[in-house]
């Protein structure tokens, strides 16, 4: 491909309504997929409207580069790199167009989200029926590119199933739909003197032999193989009444669906809906000895009428250990299974999904092949199929280098076959030595088999090559789809004249070249492959880079291999409405550079790439860790666990030495020291940032916001509160230490005088420490150093005090579930890190275990009514729990509690503050919060346990929140 000038892409820009990025950043950011690929594009544009896509297909056209469409960004098989401009179409091209309820159809563009377009549809009574694992994050554009099936295709079908018709732009820039045609429709096609009459020219000459038609039926995969996305879907369109004896109109969208974005631009999709699926469900998981056994159960069970059958083998149960949310999400499995296969039913009624289960149930102990079968109900379903759908991100949990590599892993067989199949396979892969991944479709032929090879060592990239083109064979013998759901994209496109033949290959090439003669639109792709081995991810036999860092990432082999075990699944870009709190920043911007995903990106790729001594002493980096709040919350959210609030910590240590620390950063790292010295005038001090001109000057001076509101110090600090008062109590239940943090004891020092007096009046002991500070504000800076030795002092005091007996209790979050997290990284002592972190607990999570062992009654509390509202930390959410805090607001009998589905408040101690930022901090705070607490009746409590979110409340609402520990200390009897 020639390069193109910068004057010419200056010129382009200046055309666009949208964006065209040429920087090194935003370049790297795109230059990978889901996939093992990695290709740097030349630019990335992110079109406004169809104009501008227009603008790009004439700049394309004249300056010979290509265009690659993306939405998500999730695709498997290396769909959306290429070495042209990527075409980010996910940030404005978003909109649900129109729903039409006669025809049970919806207009979209080709950004809106799956999940997200469902939600809207539930007013209807109707959804889209593909469901693929990504689909809180994936969008309409990729699945019709892909041809998405997921886990619903056994009851509901693929998605070119449901395309009713195409907006498109060609290569030339014309705009057609393409839709169901009558015969005499297409007759007038044919006389049009267009590009698209030469492409329905081309088609019918290409597909209208009787000759052609068998040869494509004979070497196309089995008609009863439903996934099936080998090349261009030739093999769909012979079956209309225009190419056949079919009854079926011609409909070129068949064509389109599934042909990776090579062929022309989607603007505008009309989808066929369904209704609702019935009400009434259940889950039958049966666990197996052996990936065979559940082979062997698969096409008895798919006789019942299943809307999902779905499997997952040992590797991936394994890896859902280790990840906190699935920890959860798992509490179904019973004993060690190689293998299970989860079996949903559904009915319209409760009888009828008792019959339903009965029936499968006896089919499944006549078949007598799984040695447990539980049924779950309710959430519980959900929670397996969410178990389910983390399989790709949880494979990124392999530590070291060697992963479950994405090359084989989309065949797809006829269910009749499949018992067979994978016993060849399996066999085949004893042969390479190999014990791959088994997991997904089984109830649709297709499973996602995974080997694990190191693609770093030259030697497991040969084997790359063998095993898929060993798996082509194989499949071929069954006259398999070698691509099922994922597409073929880089890593199977160039084994398609194999799969389908060279005649057929050539009709492929003959439709690539008539609908894209200069193969502007997304090359490499299904026709004229890349080979499948080149432009990987990883150089070869490289050297790794050995870097020195003051956390420890020992646990993943070190800094780099926790960046790299983000696979690009992108769990970091689901929207606010499906919950969670991974990515606040890319909730707030919708930019990719704002995902956790680009964040760990980015540093993999400077930490490998850079000639610096200090390798992370780039620009980018800081650009690209900028918006990150520190949530936590993809150390839990993310199935690959990717710590990226610890990868900033430790940019922003390395990056601060090698260029200088600024003033502002100083001082909110030092704020504890700068509180202690105004906590020995806190009138005074409150009284004088209280003025106009005094708070003005700070703010400037400091870079904080104008809108943002000063936290007012404690009118006495705890230290010298608690000396005043006495709370010893007789004869106690227990004894604990109260960690009363840095926050709390000179901001909010009421709140440790009502853990004293609450835990006194429930009958503990007391007590307390708050001469130490947690860190916090250090970490959150960068100052590692410092960070590191409060660390040592903070471990060093309490190893010999707290164990079995005497537990550490905190308030703040924040601050208390340092010694949980980052003291784990940082303390030289780990050992006694570890065994304080095992006794260490927010308050909360003390008096839930209380309640628990009846040492806590609901007696010791009022009977009045009240109603609370509850919005949890997101250390809380990431590190341990918010049903803690939930418990203990239900304590007394008539608090009725209801938990905020909030991700981050948006405020994450100084981040909020600080003025370039304060926009995206309440951005992120309207996006849930806000809006629920403004809801919220004025006699509704608002209860919040960190001291930054009642602090965003206050400024984002009005509403003053407060702790759960003062709500339940004034409601003691």
């Amino acid at each position: 491909m020639p390069k193109v000038v910068d004057t010419e892409y200056f010129k382009l820009k200046s055309k666009l309504k949208g964006e065209l990025l040429t920087d090194d950043l935003i370049k790297n950011l795109y230059a990978t997929d889901a996939s093992v690929y990695r290709i740097l594009p030349a630019a990335v544009a992110v079109p406004k409207d169809k104009d501008d896509l227009k603008e790009l297909i004439r700049f394309a056209n004249e300056n010979n580069i290509s265009l690659i469409p993306r939405t998500a960004g999730t695709s498997l098989a290396g769909q959306v790199v290429g070495n042209g401009i990527v075409v980010d179409v996910s940030k404005h091209f978003n909109k649900i167009l129109d729903v039409n309820e006669t025809e049970k159809t919806v207009t979209v563009q080709p950004g809106v989200v799956r999940d997200e377009l469902n939600n809207y549809l539930k007013l209807f009574g109707l959804f889209f029926g593909p469901n693929t694992s990504t689909s809180n994050r994936c969008m309409i554009g990729g699945m019709v590119g892909n041809n998405s099936s997921g886990t619903t295709s056994i009851q509901y079908g693929v998605t070119r199933d449901k395309v009713v018709s195409l907006k498109t732009l060609l290569s030339d820039g014309s705009e057609v739909e393409f839709s169901n045609i009558s015969i005499a429709q297409f007759q007038e096609k044919l006389k049009l003197n267009t590009l698209e009459g030469d492409i329905y020219r081309t088609i019918y000459d290409a597909l209208k032999s009787e000759n052609v038609q068998k040869q494509i039926k004979d070497n196309f995969p089995k008609p009863e193989i439903h996934r099936r996305n080998t090349g261009y879907a030739i093999d769909a369109l012979i079956d209309s009444e225009v190419l056949s004896d079919s009854r079926t109109e011609f409909n070129m969208c068949k064509l389109l669906t599934g042909s990776e974005g090579t062929l022309a631009f989607t603007t505008e999709i009309t989808l066929q809906l369904d209704e609702l699926p019935p009400s009434e469900n259940a889950m039958v998981a049966l666990h197996f000895e052996s990936v065979s056994k559940c082979m062997k159960s698969v096409e008895t069970l798919m006789k019942h009428n299943l809307h999902t059958c779905e499997m997952m083998d040992d590797t991936i149960l394994n890896l859902t250990k280790h990840n906190k949310q699935q920890q959860q999400n798992r509490a179904f499995i019973q004993g060690e299974p190689k293998a299970i296969l989860m079996c949903e039913l559904k009915a319209a009624t409760k009888n009828a999904l008792d019959i339903a289960l009965h029936e499968f149930i006896a089919s499944a102990e006549k078949l007598g092949l799984s040695y447990t079968s539980p049924v779950l109900v309710g959430r519980e379903v959900d929670k397996a199929l969410e178990l389910r759908k983390a399989g790709l991100g949880l494979l990124g949990n392999m530590i070291g280098d060697k992963k479950a590599v994405a090359c084989i892993e989309d065949t797809a067989v006829a269910l009749s076959d499949l018992e067979n199949y994978i016993s060849e396979f399996t066999e085949l892969m004893n042969s390479y030595d190999q014990s791959p991944v088994y997991y997904a479709h089984a109830g649709a032929g297709e499973l996602h088999l995974r080997p694990i090879l190191d693609l770093k060592q030259s030697e497991d990239v040969e084997l790359f090559r063998k095993i898929t083109t060993d798996v082509a064979r194989l499949v071929k013998k069954y006259k398999g789809s070698m691509s099922g759901e994922h597409g073929d994209g880089i890593v199977r496109g160039e084994f398609i004249p194999f799969m389908i033949g060279d005649a057929n290959y050539q009709i492929l090439k003959r439709v690539k070249s008539v609908f894209d003669p200069n193969a502007i639109f997304n090359p490499g792709k299904i026709v004229d492959a890349l080979p499948m081995d080149k432009n990987l991810r990883y150089e070869t036999d490289r050297q790794e880079p050995d870097i020195e860092t003051v956390l420890d990432f020992s646990s993943s082999q070190g800094i780099l291999r926790e960046a790299e075990k983000c696979n690009g699944s992108g769990d970091c870009r689901k929207l606010p409405e499906f919950g969670g709190t991974m990515c606040p920043s890319y909730r707030a911007t919708r930019n990719e550079k704002d995902t956790t995903r680009a964040r760990a990106n980015a540093l993999r790729e400077y930490l490998t790439n850079s000639e610096k001594a200090n390798k992370f002493n780039h620009n980018e980096l800081k650009e690209v860790f900028d918006l990150c709040l520190s949530c936590k919350a993809c150390a839990s959210e993310c199935p690959s666990s990717v710590d990226v609030a610890s990868l900033k910590a430790e940019f922003q240590y390395h990056y601060q030495k090698a260029n200088g620390f600024k003033f502002k950063d100083k001082f909110f790292a030092n704020s504890t020291k700068y509180n202690k010295i105004a906590s020995r005038a806190p009138g005074f001090y409150n009284a004088l940032f209280q003025t106009k001109f005094v708070a003005g000057y700070m703010k400037i001076a400091l870079g904080i916001h104008p809108k943002r509101s000063f936290p007012e110090l404690s009118k006495s600090s705890f230290s010298k509160q608690v000396k005043r008062l006495s709370f010893l109590v007789k004869n106690p239940k227990k004894e604990v230490y109260l960690f009363v943090d840095e926050f709390t004891n000179f901001l909010e020092s009421s709140l440790a005088i009502d853990v004293k007096y609450l835990l006194a009046n429930l009958g503990y002991n007391v007590h307390y420490v708050s001469e130490l500070e947690s860190g916090r504000s250090f970490l959150s800076k960068g100052f590692l150093e410092e960070a590191k030795a409060i660390a040592n002092k903070n471990v060093n005091y309490f190893k010999s005090i707290i164990n079995d007996n005497f537990c550490l209790i905190g308030i703040e979050p924040s601050a208390i579930l340092t010694f949980k997290d980052e003291y784990l990284r940082l303390a030289d002592d780990k050992d006694a890190a570890k065994s304080i972190a095992k006794h260490t607990y927010l308050i909360e999570e003390f008096i839930q275990q209380e309640i628990e062992l009846g040492n806590i009654k609901p007696e010791q509390f009022t009977t009045e009514f009240k109603q609370i509202k509850f919005h949890g930390h997101c250390h809380q959410k990431a590190l341990a729990n918010q049903k803690s805090s939930f418990d203990v607001l239900n304590l007394p009998k008539n608090y009725k509690v209801t938990i905020i589905p909030s991700g981050c408040c948006g405020m994450a101690g100084s981040f909020g503050y600080e003025k370039e930022k304060y926009d995206i901090s309440m951005q992120i705070g309207e996006q849930t919060l806000f809006p629920a607490v403004r809801k919220a009746s004025d006699d509704t409590i608002i209860a919040a346990n960190g001291t930054s979110c009642r602090h965003q409340i206050k400024d984002g609402t009005g509403r003053t929140a407060k702790h759960p520990i003062t709500i339940l200390k004034e409601a003691l009897i």
